[in-house]
């Protein structure tokens, strides 16, 4: 990423590059510091680029995963969600919700000809990909 001083590798470099080959719009969702719904919510909003009429909550989340007008048109879109385990340990209820929303949104895209994939990072919060706001 231009002006990062993160020497370390982005080990999902090659994913995001391989789905940016296809003609896919990757993204990445930090969650790193994440413990509450209203800093998810923000973080959403600003790491995704949400439409101002995203209202914070989970069914404005849910509209803005599976009526996708509102961003740029791709051939497919991946979305990596890391730095996720805080916040599942802070609000596991909460968690659940989210997870609950991400899988209805893949469910909503599967078969279509614009597909949207959604993959929870494993590793730690560290890197280009915690970092990386936005690819287009």
């Amino acid at each position: 990423m231009p002006g990062s001083t993160d020497s370390a590798p982005d080990p999902l470099a090659p994913v995001l590059d391989a789905a940016r080959g296809a003609g896919w719009t990757t993204a990445t969702l930090s969650l790193s510091g994440v413990v509450d719904k209203t800093a998810f919510m923000e973080r959403c909003a600003r790491d995704l680029a949400l439409p101002d009429w995203f209202g914070r909550n989970w069914d404005a989340l849910a509209d803005c995963l599976t009526d996708l007008s509102w961003a740029p048109r791709a051939s497919g879109r991946l979305l990596v969600v890391s730095g996720w385990q805080e916040y599942a340990r802070a609000a596991p209820g909460e968690w659940e919700i989210a997870q609950e929303v991400f899988a209805a949104a893949v469910e909503h895209w599967r078969g279509a000809e614009t597909g949207l994939e959604i993959v929870l990072a494993l590793g730690p919060a560290h890197g280009p990909a915690a970092t990386e706001r936005r690819e287009r």
